[in-house]
């Protein structure tokens, strides 16, 4: 038995107290107790009393420094570089997202992992580009349950995962694919197909369908094969699933709040039905939604109506949940991430166009022009990531893996092509660089493309001809690409085509 003063303390129970979780090393524990509690040891105390009040002190102190974020990253679909008040739109507010810039750091240039779904979601899992990743573009292809995810290896250390809305890696993923890659917890769409109808016969939870009320025209089921599961049109549209999608979202966050988790919200709008913009007998309506509401009014067509609701529902949908974070007490321990998949589409019936969706840049959704790949980034994070900061920062999809764990304070444990940037972040330490950012894709004739600081090089028709010539824009003077200055810069572009070449490994 151990004394202090009067009092008796039973060995084991001493232990106890210092040592609560085995599982950490016991030495780290102790040097934090030395660090925070000076006096304990060495002191001779008066009482029992004074001992435990001592020690809960220390661990307390511990147990705050040791606390690791929430995680919440939100990826929506289609969504335009200028799609957002705080890059520029003029028509739609978004107010919510438009005070999470505020609340945090804005970038102005981030890029999304490709130009469609798949890859991009590919690059943002594995931290790999598409001259590296498995998924390199919409057709067939799956991850291997060897690949590497972040939110694996949050699972492994302690985190409550959960994937909420589009999953959409390779076509079509196996039912249970997100529970092999990493997450607890699934509800929403697994194949993008699947993802076009915001009013499917199924919603998938944790591998399985689960039934909702809605009915496709009869039609629809000769038409909706193989990897087309779900994709078509409701003749019977009761359950919006989005909107669901957003419920069980905060689900999670409320049975979840008294531990770390990390969330990918993955919204599948305001992507279009395409399916849906090529049927009459909804008036070719590929931006369906339940009502227009503020904008049922307007003298817009109806797929602009629609297109305006969706990002309405974005904007409200993240207002809520970081509603629910500061109720739960929970708001400074998260860290919360809005970003798109690719550029704006031109799908469903929508015009890019209408809104403005892709800003002062060129392009849209399938280019790799910068209005196919530069997307909207927000990051919010009271008081860790300065509020009403912008920066300039070339980033990645592939930086969010080695981000998201150093935030977590996990050790990435292979080698990827993102560089994380904490330190822009938090404004600690020094930031490494990229020396470029690569791309490669693979519809309407191939292309590839190269971000180096301000310079940036496309090359297309690479199916037909890989040493295709290469158009170069200096972005610092003409971020619309509308001058092509090759000519100027052979040097230039030779080694534009010797990092294509050298980045793109056959899969």
């Amino acid at each position: 038995m151990l004394s202090w003063g009067r009092e008796r303390v039973p060995p084991l129970f001493f232990k106890q107290i210092l040592d609560p979780t085995p599982a950490r090393p016991r030495s780290h524990l102790l040097l934090a107790s030395h660090l925070t509690c000076p006096n304990l040891f060495g002191v001779r105390m008066n009482s029992l009393k004074h001992l435990m009040v001592a020690l809960a002190l220390c661990l307390a102190s511990h147990s705050v420094e040791a606390r690791k974020p929430n995680i919440i990253y939100i990826l929506a679909d289609d969504l335009g570089y200028g799609d957002l008040g705080c890059y520029g739109q003029k028509t739609l507010t978004t107010p919510n997202l438009d005070r999470m810039a505020a609340e945090g750091m804005r970038f102005t240039r981030h890029y999304s992992g490709s130009t469609v779904c798949a890859p991009s979601r590919c690059v943002l899992m594995t931290g790999l580009h598409t001259g590296h990743a498995r998924i390199r573009g919409n057709g067939p292809g799956q991850l291997l349950p060897s690949d590497v995810t972040f939110a694996r290896l949050l699972q492994q250390n302690g985190y409550a995962t959960g994937c909420f809305g589009k999953w959409g890696i390779g076509n079509p993923p196996p039912l249970n694919d997100p529970a092999v890659h990493g997450f607890d917890e699934f509800y929403g769409y697994l194949n993008m197909y699947h993802a076009h109808n915001f009013y499917p016969e199924y919603v998938v939870k944790n591998g399985l369908k689960i039934p909702l009320q809605n009915k496709l025209y009869p039609d629809w089921y000769q038409k909706r094969f193989g990897p087309r599961d779900g994709a078509g049109v409701a003749e019977k549209a009761v359950d919006y699933l989005p909107q669901m999608i957003a419920d069980e979202t905060l689900k999670f966050i409320r049975a979840n709040a008294e531990k770390p988790f990390f969330i990918y919200y993955a919204l599948n709008i305001p992507h279009a039905n395409n399916e849906g913009g090529g049927e009459p007998r909804i008036n070719r309506d590929g931006m369906r939604v339940p009502d227009w509401g503020e904008f049922k009014d307007q003298d817009w067509p109806a797929q602009e109506k629609g297109f305006a609701q969706m990002m309405h529902y974005i904007d409200r949908d993240i207002g809520n949940m970081i509603k629910l974070l500061k109720e739960l007490g929970v708001d400074d321990d998260t860290v919360i991430m809005f970003s798109s998949d690719n550029g704006p589409h031109q799908e469903g019936g929508h015009k890019m166009a209408f809104f403005d969706s892709n800003g002062p840049l060129k392009g849209m959704k399938r280019d790799l022009y910068e209005g196919g790949i530069r997307v909207p980034f927000i990051v919010r994070w009271p008081g860790k990531v300065p509020a009403g900061q912008t920066s300039a920062h070339i980033s990645g999809f592939q930086d969010i893996f080695p981000t998201v764990c150093e935030l977590a304070g996990i050790e990435t444990p292979h080698r990827i092509d993102g560089i994380s940037f904490a330190p822009t972040l938090l404004q600690e330490g020094k930031q490494k660089e990229h020396r470029h950012l690569y791309w490669e894709f693979y519809e309407r004739g191939g292309k590839a493309a190269v971000v180096k600081g301000d310079w940036k090089a496309v090359r297309l028709n690479i199916l037909k001809d890989p040493d295709a010539q290469i158009e170069l824009y200096d972005l610092s003077k003409d971020i619309g690409e509308e001058s092509n200055i090759a000519s100027r810069h052979p040097a230039l572009v030779e080694e534009m085509a010797r990092i294509m070449k050298r980045e793109h490994v056959d899969p």
